[in-house]
């Protein structure tokens, strides 16, 4: 991930009466249509039989591990050798001291549960790092699930330090991992981006000895807010491969790719986080939906984005709602950043980012292939709408998006610095833009390759060629559909594989013209 800082201009264009409705009105309008913040997990089922352990460190009597003679410390659960089936439960309302890193595993249809107990009006569990690395490590074990705990880790800010770490060291393969309902705050690491530290949830794979890999990682419904630095981060060491390149150091990642499978990040809410959203590294496959992220790269001197892949195959990242970018170093909602190939941004809501919409950005020999971004949907994304590092990028589609700017207007529709010569393969059709700001919108790229076709550009001055595009008022309703009359209805060129509907759900019919635009249901009034 690069970085450059640029200044924000705007740029002024009459537009519908209908883009005139108050921020309040199209929030509201909007409401329906995008993902829930999370609340909490779903009821647990009970464990399969094995046996079950308390902890209550509000307690001072010594104690066995049993529910009326609990242990009273973290250091009894972290000498104790679990199995399959077992459960390690802390009593609601208490607070327990230190790092709890548990020994043993879970087995197929048998994990070994993490979670609470006691009365739910006593309040959450709580797990206090009080400055450990780790308030959780679950090293090189297996079927596991943490549920339903409060974890924080705020004393002496600054050092590296992690809530809840994953971490295998020349293990192979380790399956069946579920966190979920966590809530995770006051993680108060360094600005680092490490195998080791800093984030809420730190996913890694070490060693150099034996190849290893995650299949079934379950990341859902956790509460992650006020943390320094990573919300959600992977990094392994077998990720070596062709298409990285030298952008990370392959003295350091020598391992050959082996890719985490079966990952899921679903239902998360992620606030105030000094640096990266959600990053994914070295998995193929992973699905990212339905989670909220409300400000991210806002306490880091370094680059950060809120949702991206680097050196992944095959991501879909869908259904989220991204805003709160806090400056321009890097700062956009998406990024697929360098080997990273076929990933797939759909269904998106971004919004109030300062850095942008979307980074493509591989470098130092990596590339960056097959991305697609498709029926999303931005609102005052600013400085640039799509950002170019200058390593090659292959095959990427940008269709039928809507992009709406009054109060931030980006200083460049595109953003690309690298040489006429450079490689990069970017086709956008079907957009839809939107400006009633003064200025901006710049299109600063010099590369053939990039090409528009039926764009609609309104209140945006460009002289790129745009075949079958507009220019009229699309008549662009607040909530991102289209009135009745539209130019913009059926304008669109139909493109195969497109992913069947748009962004509010409705059926794409093969065979006919689309709208432009994240919208493809009739105008409406």
């Amino acid at each position: 991930m690069r970085h450059r800082t640029h200044a924000r201009s705007a740029r002024s264009a009459r537009t519908t009466t209908a883009l005139v409705a108050t921020a309040t009105a199209s929030a509201a309008a909007l409401a329906v249509l995008l993902p829930s913040p999370a609340q909490a997990a779903p009821a647990q089922a009970p464990a399969s039989s094995g046996q079950t352990h308390y902890v209550d460190c509000s307690a001072t009597a010594p104690g066995t591990g049993s529910r009326t003679r609990p242990w009273t410390t973290l250091a009894e659960a972290n000498a104790h050798t679990f199995g399959p089936g077992d459960r390690l439960l802390f009593q609601r309302g208490a607070t327990c001291q230190g790092s709890l890193q548990p020994k043993g595993s879970g087995a197929a249809g048998r994990p070994f549960t993490i979670s609470d107990y006691g009365r739910a009006s006593a309040g959450r569990a709580k797990l206090d790092g009080a400055g450990a690395h780790d308030v959780v490590l679950l090293a090189n074990t297996q079927h596991i699930k943490l549920t339903n705990l409060e974890i924080v880790n705020s004393a002496n800010p600054g050092s590296e330090r992690n809530g809840v770490r994953l971490r295998l060291t020349d293990y192979g393969t380790a399956r069946n991992f579920e966190l979920a309902g966590l809530y995770l705050h006051d993680i108060r690491g360094g600005d680092f981006k490490t195998l080791t530290g800093s984030s809420a949830i730190h996913i890694a794979v070490e060693g150099k000895a034996r190849a290893s890999r995650y299949d079934g990682l379950n990341i859902h419904h956790n509460l992650i807010e006020d943390v320094d630095r990573e919300g959600i981060y992977f990094k392994s060491t077998y990720s070596k491969r062709d298409l990285v390149g030298n952008q990370q150091d392959p003295n350091v990642y020598p391992g050959d790719w082996t890719p985490s499978t079966g990952v899921r990040i679903h239902h998360n809410t992620l606030k105030s986080l000094a640096g990266d959203g959600i990053k994914l590294d070295t998995t193929t496959g992973a699905v990212v939906e339905r989670n909220l992220i409300e400000g991210f790269q806002l306490r880091s001197p370094s680059a950060n984005a809120g949702i991206w892949t680097f050196n992944t195959d095959d991501t879909l990242v869908q259904h989220n709602d991204v805003s709160g970018g806090g400056n321009t170093h890097d700062g956009m909602s998406f990024d697929a950043d360098g080997a990273s190939k076929g990933t797939v941004f759909q269904y998106n809501y971004s919004h109030d980012n300062v850095g942008g919409f979307l980074l493509i950005c591989p470098y130092s020999g990596a590339k960056t292939v097959d991305t697609v971004v498709r029926y999303n949907v931005s609102r005052n994304d600013g400085a640039r709408l799509v950002q170019n590092c200058w390593g090659p990028i292959l095959n990427t589609q940008i269709y039928n998006n809507s992009f709406y700017n009054k109060e931030k207007v980006p200083a460049h529709l595109i953003e690309d610095s690298a040489a006429a010569s450079t490689q990069h393969e970017l086709k956008l059709r079907n957009n839809l833009f939107v400006s009633e700001g003064t200025g901006g919108y710049a299109y600063d790229v010099k590369i053939p390759a990039i090409t528009f076709e039926h764009n609609a550009f309104h209140g945006v001055p460009t002289t790129v060629p745009n075949p079958g595009g507009i220019t009229a008022n699309p008549l662009l309703r607040p909530d991102f559909r289209l009135s009745p009359g539209s130019p913009a209805l059926a304008a669109g060129v139909e493109i195969p594989d497109n992913g069947g509907k748009d962004y509010f759900g409705n059926r794409l019919k093969p065979g006919t013209a689309p709208n432009i635009g994240a919208y493809a249901g009739p105008g409406v009034k």
